[in-house]
């Protein structure tokens, strides 16, 4: 719905005889014909798209309760936590529940249903997410403790929490799960793109991730949506978790997911420039080199080195 203010700008431009060529490219870039159609068409009703920056804020805010103290308000005191998770989660909520409301809108497909629908849903929704921050927040300290034992060069686990790229990608990763498994739509690849542009390393919020997770250095980790990664894995720069091909339907679009990343099993550690492709096993307490290229499962306890793979790979 335009306002009066915004419909009298926009005659403004229209009508400009100075500038004719203003108005034209104004309507050229304004037209639902120039590729962009499905995608515009998506935010139908008036409905406003969810914010980019309004998601990294709320990001941000939630860093700021999962590890108080440590970002946001360095100020922190064991006397005020409390009051600063409360606030901050009080700040945040109703944001939370928009953003949210805002991204099962531009998939809805009930347009006379949109707005009740969504609304009832993303506050269920934003309920049950909270809900399940101090699972997150556990399961955090793990990948803390995993990291800093992992890595001589830590000298603190604070250092990880201040200084690691791969946590900030893990905690985004971790929070744009519990969204996507929620159900949320768009929103958790916001969350851990947002990530990936910061520090390389780029996690799809479908994978799934266990306890005690590690990646050493990061920069270029790639870890398709549908991996399952167990407990006590350590990863390095460069390693790529990815799809060896997908299947087509009838039409020749690409079938969406299915399962097509690798499987990695508790305690397994791959090395840099590692690449493993396709719905395959690495079985637990194995090692993969670095730069080893594998397309087939490996069983428990292998330990698999560049010179034992043959070109093709294993």
């Amino acid at each position: 719905m335009k306002t009066k203010k915004q419909e009298k700008t926009i005659m403004t431009i229209l009508d400009n005889k100075e500038d004719a060529g203003l108005s034209r490219l104004v309507t050229e870039l304004s037209t639902l014909s120039n590729g962009l159609s499905p995608a515009m068409r998506r935010a139908h009703h008036d409905q406003p798209l969810p914010s980019r920056d309004v998601v990294i804020e709320i990001v941000e805010a939630l860093r700021s309760v999962l590890f108080p103290g440590y970002f946001g308000f360095s100020d922190v005191k064991v006397e005020s936590v409390l009051y600063h998770v409360g606030s901050t989660l009080d700040r945040i909520q109703h944001p939370l529940q928009e953003q949210i409301r805002r991204g099962l809108c531009f998939t809805c497909l009930e347009e006379s249903q949109c707005t009740p629908v969504c609304d009832d849903q993303a506050g269920d929704i934003t309920r049950s997410f909270l809900e399940r921050l101090p699972a997150i927040q556990k399961c955090l300290a793990k990948d803390v403790k995993a990291a800093y034992e992992g890595d001589p060069a830590a000298s603190s686990a604070d250092e990880v929490i201040f200084c690691y790229p791969a946590l900030m990608a893990i905690t985004n990763f971790r929070l744009a799960h519990e969204l996507h498994v929620l159900g949320v739509p768009l929103i958790p690849r916001m969350i851990t793109e947002h990530a990936h542009s910061i520090t390389g390393i780029d996690i799809h919020p479908g994978a799934t991730i266990g306890e005690y997770f590690f990646i050493d250095h990061g920069t270029g980790v790639v870890i398709g949506e549908t991996c399952e990664i167990g407990r006590n894995v350590r990863l390095y720069q460069g390693v790529t978790l990815g799809a060896k091909s997908f299947k087509l339907d009838e039409a020749g679009n690409p079938i969406k997911g299915i399962p097509r990343h690798p499987i990695v099993e508790d305690d397994v550690t791959i090395y840099s420039g590692a690449t493993i492709l396709g719905r395959v096993t690495i079985g637990r307490g194995s090692v993969i080199g670095g730069n080893v290229w594998l397309v087939d499962s490996v069983p428990p306890n292998s330990r698999i080195t560049q010179a034992q793979v043959p070109p093709g790979g294993l």
